[in-house]
């Protein structure tokens, strides 16, 4: 009878079975990513309260209130307090697309505050302009939690040209809307190319890179999986790729994307295309009950040489030491 049929024996170490359980603790341990929670620290922005599904947050001199579907418990600070603090709040509407988690609303600007406004966000490297909108859709052109990936693409960026100060770093940014990855890939002195479906949102980010005084960002509006199945076939390689991924999505022509449905494909293409010898790779995703783990599994398939892996949430901490998760992540780099 051989040893692998046998369950007297570990299947690990092949030593007795009473091993098995310590065995498969350590071997899942070494070969997963450490699960972390990252909070950034974004100078300029803050996260007042939370809770009844709503978020109380400032943006700059202004302070907003907008829904938010991961804060389930409660507010800890009044209704009143809420409507004195905020310069506007948005409301949903009926209506939602069919491909678009979102729904459509209308903000009630209170106060009178402007509908757009300049932020100058600074964290711990960087400092960066932003265009801020009160949109249709509650988002105001700036996700705070993504500071902590802006922070870890402008180390990497900085190692690299540290040890090869003659190259220039090259970066793919993804689903990138207002540009805040492809500012810091810029700002620390990579080539970035900037891939979104939208051309007014593209427009956006570029008016995002001239506030922060860039320029030479390169401009793509296109389905993302097109863009990268074609770069694919031309041979192309890129140092650093930043894949920001909706639950869903229309390209420009109509294209389909359905983040279960897609994400295997694209992750695939997007593996081809990273440099073999000095990469990094950022996987953001939003969408409820999506785990990092999905991403891990789906990388570690395609990719033999996963180092520095990295896993787990991006998470902003109200003033009352609240923790509001607003996404999940996976990430590696060899430089």
């Amino acid at each position: 009878m051989s040893i692998e049929n046998n369950d007297k024996y570990c299947s690990i170490c092949q030593l007795s079975s009473d091993f098995d359980y310590f065995c498969r603790y350590f071997y899942i341990k070494q070969q997963s990513a450490l699960y972390q929670l990252i909070t950034p620290v974004l100078h300029a922005y803050e996260l007042i309260d939370s809770g009844n599904f709503q978020k109380l947050e400032r943006f700059g001199n202004y302070v907003l209130a907008r829904p938010e579907p991961q804060a389930v418990w409660d507010k800890s600070l009044s209704e009143h307090e809420w409507e004195q603090r905020a310069s506007a709040f948005f409301k949903k509407t009926k209506g939602k697309d069919q491909l678009s988690p979102e729904e459509r609303g209308e903000w009630h600007n209170t106060k009178k505050m402007p509908e757009k406004w300049y932020v100058n966000f600074r964290t711990a490297s960087l400092q960066l302009q932003f265009k801020l909108s009160l949109s249709s859709f509650k988002h105001v052109g700036i996700f705070p939690e993504q500071a902590a990936n802006w922070e870890y693409i402008a180390q990497k960026i900085d190692t690299f040209k540290s040890n090869n100060p003659q190259e220039t770093p090259k970066i793919l940014n993804l689903f990138a809307y207002t540009g805040g990855a492809s500012l810091a890939a810029k700002a620390s002195g990579a080539d970035i190319t900037h891939v979104d479906s939208m051309k007014q949102v593209i427009s956006w980010a570029r008016e995002n890179m001239e506030a922060s005084e860039l320029k030479d960002i390169r401009w793509v509006v296109e389905d993302a999986l097109k863009f990268v199945k074609r770069e694919v076939k031309r041979g192309k390689k890129y140092n650093g790729i930043i894949l920001d991924p909706p639950a869903y999505g229309r390209g420009p022509e109509g294209e389909k994307w359905i983040l279960e449905e897609g994400i295997n494909e694209l992750i695939k293409n997007c593996l081809a295309l990273l440099d073999e010898n000095q990469h990094f790779f950022i996987l953001n995703l939003y969408s409820m009950g999506f785990s990092a783990v999905i991403a891990e599994t789906i990388i570690r398939q395609n990719f033999q040489q996963v180092n520095e892996p990295e896993m787990g949430e991006l998470v902003l901490i109200d003033s009352f030491q609240k923790k509001l998760p607003l996404g999940v992540f996976y990430r590696f780099s060899n430089i």
